[in-house]
């Protein structure tokens, strides 16, 4: 019996970025390090949840890229390519952010940090490096990916936009309302299902024929 795994991989996909969205509603923050250190104490099961929701759309996301790139014959091939290899550093990189979420609530309980600390620490060469890293191959992925499908053809004109207007979003993320930034990233759900879906219809229509 043949295994079809571009729908397996289509579902993991849709399930990542559900998850993420979800995560990215679901997170609470503060505007400063001592109102970040007391909710990490106050609603450590909330933050817990989290970080265990952000690991789930990591693992969901990096399954998922393989149907991605089935999207992908001849045009746009080589630039869907190198989208999905730095995709797959930011999917990787949202697992390393929710380790961090774990050790910091860890710290928190055991009163191990203080503001003070915290506004150093987040200030550390080293964490500052790794997050830009991580939101950069994220955003810069998502943009090579939105290129890749405009240059295929291979779905929906309405998908590759969405992700254009998500990435331009995310420089603006600085000087909206959280609640915006929060709320973009169901543009980013909603581009991800429609390529996952069109991956999915490809694959049965290929089979069919």
């Amino acid at each position: 019996m043949r295994l079809d795994w571009v729908p397996v991989s289509a579902a993991a996909f849709v399930t990542g970025v559900i998850a993420l969205a979800f995560a990215s509603l679901l997170a609470p923050s503060g505007s400063s390090a001592a109102e970040t250190l007391n909710i990490a104490e106050n609603e450590d099961g909330r933050w817990l949840v989290v970080a265990i929701i952000y690991f789930i759309a990591s693992v969901g996301l990096t399954l998922g890229l393989p149907s991605v790139f089935t999207l992908f014959e001849r045009r746009g091939r080589t630039l869907a390519l190198v989208s999905v290899l730095v995709l797959s550093m930011g999917f990787l990189g949202t697992a390393g952010y929710s380790m961090i979420m774990v050790f910091f609530r860890s710290l928190a309980l055991v009163d191990a940090i203080k503001p003070d600390g915290l506004d150093l620490a987040v200030r550390e060469t080293g964490l500052v490096a790794f997050l830009i890293g991580w939101v950069a191959a994220f955003v810069l992925g998502e943009l090579l990916l939105a290129l890749a499908l405009l240059r295929a053809g291979a779905v929906a004109p309405w998908v590759p936009i969405t992700l254009l207007v998500h990435v331009a979003s995310v420089p603006l993320s600085s000087v909206l309302p959280a609640q915006v930034g929060r709320v973009s990233v169901m543009l980013l759900a909603v581009a991800f299902a429609g390529v996952a879906i069109q991956a999915v219809a490809r694959d049965s229509a290929i089979h069919r024929g």
